[in-house]
């Protein structure tokens, strides 16, 4: 079995974006349109306001996600662009790249996660619930969209 690396990247970087793009197609067959219309910054990555992650096995990039500051504390973290490329899956690079964005979210301050997550991502539901992700009321761009589910979790 091949060794999970993450590493921290530019949200801009091109190998951040080819998987973000990737991550924008699926979930595009999955709900419609271009996947996911929230604005969305590279700055706001930029540590210590946020990071992003990529997840590399043999050497090629396979995973990606990252944090943003979230609320008006500074205590929060949103996650954002989690995503598994399909050859990958199975593997814990999902479950590796949500450690590693808690790690760095709670190593800056933050003292609690969130993220929003749509209906038609079972798998994705699953692993967050299994993590220790609770719900919450619906925050952000798709709060009142059919089918937005968000969670929380303490860190």
């Amino acid at each position: 079995m091949s060794e999970i690396e993450i590493l921290p990247r530019r949200f801009d970087a091109p190998e951040s974006q080819e998987l973000i793009r990737a991550a924008l197609a699926d979930l595009g067959r999955r709900y419609g349109g271009n996947g996911d219309e929230t604005p969305v910054d590279a700055a706001e990555f930029v540590p210590p306001a946020g990071a992003f992650l990529v997840a590399y096995l043999d050497g090629q990039p396979v995973g990606c996600g990252g944090w943003r500051s979230h609320g008006v504390d500074g205590e929060e973290a949103e996650l954002k662009r989690m995503y598994t490329a399909p050859a990958a899956r199975g593997r814990g690079v999902a479950r590796a790249v949500l450690a590693a964005i808690e790690r760095s979210a709670r190593d800056t301050g933050r003292k609690r996660i969130v993220l929003e997550c749509g209906d038609k991502q079972p798998e994705a539901l699953a692993m967050y619930v299994s993590a220790g992700y609770e719900r919450i009321p619906n925050f952000g761009y798709y709060r009142d969209a059919p089918g937005c589910l968000s969670f929380g979790r303490t860190l």
